[in-house]
């Protein structure tokens, strides 16, 4: 059976949402997500004088705290609680007039889900996850979705497990092919069990920049490798269009459905959701895997500048919020860096005096305010010059 996709957009058609009863949201982050900092130097040199003042910094903390700057651990956190990042979803589901299932897939973890659980409003919840995999000599992001509530938690150690030892043969000369054939047997045992999802989210995206040739090289071998057990290809409402059209077209080559995933990070809702007649996440993923149907509707936001998404999602990272729970307002609460020791600690703890340098307040304080102001997005824009030209498909 070949695979249908459906694709609209909410500014050009907005009654497309009419015929359905449930809008799905797929792909987004809470607070337990742990996101990488190792982007902060190639971000820095957007920037006149941020380079120089990261390395000074760098330099002074290694000197009189022994703290060596190490971006490559050092990590964020998304601003939103699991229950706040939930009801920013659904909410933007039921603007629609829809019933919502939201499926949250922290990287590498299922603690959102166990968390919102415990909620009456959520409590139908899918066990889900982001899984990190490296593969042959790239890396790729696999959205588990739906896993049997009897057997999440073992998966996801097995998942950590497999992640942590397949890394650490990378490091060391292992055996790499060991590790791809026993991820693809992975994935397969997965796909025997018919209520679980398994998408793979941005896959022409080269994350770890191993190079684009190579990245598309090994996304090709998997593929081919896991055949169906690879139940849809994702359209990413964090990407530019440019780069959804790649998926597209990857998705005609190989006969993959096409489906939504917003990969939220930061306060404004996913840009995309599914449209269904499902009244359960069990029933949609039937449709997805048996009938092979999928209706993505794209959202307002994403008509909007990309570069200027990108940024208002990075300055959430950096952004204070008063409202929030104590221990989770400022910024550097949300940031976390090795202390002397190697203990993960967060940057208030590791203040000296509880603030952050002088010079870096003042440099935070001038990428929010120019945050503000769209010319400062005008270097991306250069950098990626016309990724988002919205075509007649809504990206």
């Amino acid at each position: 059976m070949h695979s249908l996709t459906l694709i609209t957009t909410n500014w050009s058609e907005p009654l497309a949402v009419a015929s359905y009863t449930t809008g799905v949201s797929l792909h987004s982050h809470t607070s337990v997500s742990q996101e990488s900092l190792s982007f902060v130097k190639s971000a820095c040199s957007w920037m006149p004088g941020l380079n120089q003042m990261l390395q000074h910094y760098g330099q002074r903390s290694s000197q009189r705290h022994g703290i060596r700057l190490d971006l490559n651990r050092a990590y964020w956190c998304p601003p939103l609680l699991p229950r706040m990042a939930y009801d920013v979803e659904a909410r933007q589901i039921q603007r629609l007039w829809l019933t919502p299932l939201v499926s949250i897939t922290d990287h590498d973890s299922m603690e959102a889900p166990l968390l919102l659980r415990a909620v009456p409003s959520s409590r139908h919840i899918p066990m889900s996850t982001e899984w990190s995999v490296p593969y042959g000599a790239t890396w790729f992001h696999m959205g588990i979705h739906n896993l049997p509530s009897r057997d999440a938690v073992r998966w996801m150690e097995r998942m950590k497990r497999f992640t942590e030892e397949a890394d650490a043969a990378r490091a060391n000369n292992g055996d790499l092919e060991a590790f791809d054939r026993k991820l693809i047997e992975m994935i397969r045992e997965m796909h025997e069990s018919p209520q679980v999802l398994i998408v793979f989210n941005h896959p022409v995206w080269d994350l770890h920049r191993v190079g684009a040739a190579t990245h598309r090289k090994e996304l090709h071998r998997f593929l081919q490798a896991t055949g169906r057990c690879i139940h849809a290809l994702e359209l990413n409402g964090l990407r530019h269009a440019q780069e959804n059209r790649d998926v597209a077209q990857l998705a005609r080559e190989t006969d993959h459905l096409l489906i939504s995933g917003g990969d939220r990070h930061g306060l404004e809702p996913n840009a995309n959701v599914n449209l269904t007649t499902a009244a359960t996440f069990t029933e949609f993923v039937e449709e997805v895997r048996v009938d092979r149907r999928s209706h993505v509707h794209f959202m307002d936001q994403y008509q909007r500048r990309w570069e200027q998404r990108i940024l208002e999602s990075t300055l959430n990272a950096i952004t204070d919020f008063p409202n929030f729970l104590p221990g989770w307002q400022r910024w550097d609460d949300r940031a976390f860096h090795p202390d002397a020791n190697g203990e993960m600690r967060s940057l208030r703890e590791l203040w000296p005096d509880g603030d952050a340098p002088r010079g870096m307040r003042a440099a935070i304080h001038f990428v929010r305010m120019g945050g503000r102001n769209r010319a400062v997005a005008a270097p991306l824009r250069l950098a990626f010059p016309g990724v988002n030209r919205l075509g007649a498909e809504g990206f």
